[in-house]
């Protein structure tokens, strides 16, 4: 089976409900079977945009970054405008189409302002994912992207504290492999290093070229 990906967001009159969301399968092996829906607030943010009322901190992740090295997302990152995303490197649509769209979109930045951006990408298949295999893979899409693996336990904890589900990868019989995930891109303000909305699965590459200069200055779009 391969349904992918992505976050349910249950929405009220006035209210958008960020935790207890349903979890999304990327299956390896087959791309046959149609993506899962997105639903999305009917409200005055942008399409594939959910404006959090509580801003989300960022996690408190200390994990080993492409090159090797230890990164601190949190010392890392402050101060700079950072878009997060937990996806893995073998999913054969959703994750790199996201991390894809978000290159092509930071590419159309001024060079001060793309240099400013952090773009991190978060392994939910950390033991296939290893720091060569998300060196490789990052550097086909934008190399200036940050790519993080490690303990799985730290991975999903982080995650959760976002509202993220992701589970342990499951390897069946086949030699396919699921790895189920959230597919949503969290942006994060450099003036206060939280999290003041998420983009959904889908959202298009012209979406984010729209919004990232209002992001790298601290202006939620």
């Amino acid at each position: 089976m391969h349904v992918c990906p992505a976050r349910r967001v249950a929405v009220a009159a006035t209210l958008v409900t960020t935790a207890g969301l349903g979890l999304a399968a990327c299956d390896d092996a087959s791309a046959d079977q149609p993506a899962a829906a997105v639903v999305t607030p009917s409200s005055s943010a942008a399409p594939g945009t959910v404006t959090l009322d509580t801003p989300d901190a960022k996690p408190d992740l200390r994990l080993t970054d492409q090159n090797g090295h230890s990164y601190d997302l949190v010392e890392r990152t402050a101060g700079h405008p950072t878009l997060l995303y937990f996806g893995y490197t073998h999913c054969p649509d959703v994750c790199p189409t996201t991390m894809a769209d978000l290159a092509l979109a930071a590419r159309g930045l001024p060079t001060a302002d793309r240099r400013d951006l952090r773009v991190v990408f978060v392994s939910t298949d950390p033991t296939r994912d290893t720091p060569r295999r998300l060196k490789q893979w990052l550097g086909a899409i934008d190399p200036q992207f940050t790519g993080l693996t490690g303990d799985f336990t730290s991975i999903q904890r982080a995650a959760k504290s976002l509202g993220v589900g992701i589970s342990a990868p499951v390897k069946h019989q086949d030699g396919s492999v699921t790895v189920s995930h959230g597919a949503e891109v969290f942006a994060f303000s450099p003036k206060d290093d939280k999290a003041h909305l998420f983009y959904t699965s889908g959202t298009s590459e012209q979406r984010y070229a729209t919004d990232l200069p209002e992001i790298v200055k601290g202006r939620m779009p």
